[in-house]
């Protein structure tokens, strides 16, 4: 894949989520510098958010060696890659939709700001810096909390036409069936497969209300007991067909796959291989599935690549 340099320099990075503001100084070749965060006042507007944003951009000016060249941003919310603007933001951040980030933190900051959502940033840097480097296609799937993902071709992110591209763990999946998504609909894959659908597919399995998270539900199934053993496996296979059939629409060269789950262990693993294998066609079925490399900084690297790779 190559690197079409828009800018040179360090470039400051911010990635926003519901909890906390996390910033780094970011170097050209991927590595980061000083760092600086901030818990984020989800639940006091916009403005709020934005003073917060600026305390760690200054922080992390303060601490830059030369002018950097922009502030790259990746943000909870459906965000406009072309303009900075949040599209759509769900209650967990209030009053976010909306915002300008360009003015807003152009103002506050005297920099240049490129952002893109936050899952659209994790697979930036996985595919320019870590596990997708080298490929001219990347599919990166983040099984969490959530499920999203992000896909790559030519280098660059496919963002869709309402910016939502990447909302993988809202495809219909029969392991699904009749379970309620966090979207509201029924039957995603996000409702079986995601950590927490994880967790309620063990509590139904089991009712046992001594097992309080999904990690617990992954020592519990890495111990040997079967029904927590199921529900890991199932959350694995269920995430693992879903990226085959996604393999079978968009051929990437490359399939990453990130988030909390992707630490679960061989249980999980194995679960997503055997899904992957019983979806995808066969032209396709032998694409490696690859493990993120980058871990947390992922994001902040793919925010600050905006400025050093056409976006």
């Amino acid at each position: 894949m190559q690197e079409k340099h828009s800018g040179t320099g360090a470039v400051l990075a911010l990635d926003v989520g519901g909890t906390k503001i996390a910033g780094a100084v970011v170097h050209p070749d991927g590595s980061t510098g000083f760092r600086a965060q901030l818990p984020t006042p989800a639940q006091a507007g916009s403005t709020a958010i934005i003073e917060a944003m600026a305390s760690v951009v200054a922080q992390l000016q303060s601490h830059c060696d030369s002018v950097p060249v922009g502030l790259g941003i990746g943000s909870a919310g459906v965000i406009d890659p072309h303009t900075a603007k949040v599209v759509s933001a769900t209650d967990t951040i209030l009053g976010w939709a909306g915002t300008d980030l360009s003015a807003a933190l152009g103002d506050a900051t005297g920099l240049e700001v490129r952002a893109v959502n936050d899952v659209h940033a994790h697979g930036l840097g996985e595919a320019r810096f870590g596990a997708g480097q080298g490929a001219d296609s990347v599919m990166l799937l983040a099984v969490g909390t959530g499920i999203g993902g992000a896909f790559f071709t030519g280098g660059q992110l496919v963002s869709g036409f309402h910016h939502v591209a990447g909302h993988m763990g809202h495809i219909d999946s029969s392991y699904a069936a009749g379970l309620e998504c966090s979207c509201g609909r029924f039957g995603h894959v996000e409702a079986i497969a995601a950590g927490p659908g994880i967790y309620r597919h063990y509590q139904r399995l089991a009712n046992n209300p001594d097992v309080g998270d999904t990690k617990a539900v992954t020592t519990l199934a890495n111990s040997g007991d079967q029904q927590a053993h199921k529900a890991l496996y199932i959350g694995g296979l269920a995430a693992g067909s879903a990226a085959g059939s996604l393999a079978n629409v968009l051929d990437p060269q490359r399939i990453i796959i990130a988030g909390g789950m992707a630490g679960a262990g061989d249980i999980w693993w194995d679960g997503l291989r055997a899904g992957f294998a019983a979806s995808a066609i066969n032209l396709v079925s032998g694409t490696e599935l690859s493990a993120a490399k980058l871990g947390t900084d992922a994001a902040l690297i793919g925010a600050a690549s905006l400025f050093w790779t056409e976006s």
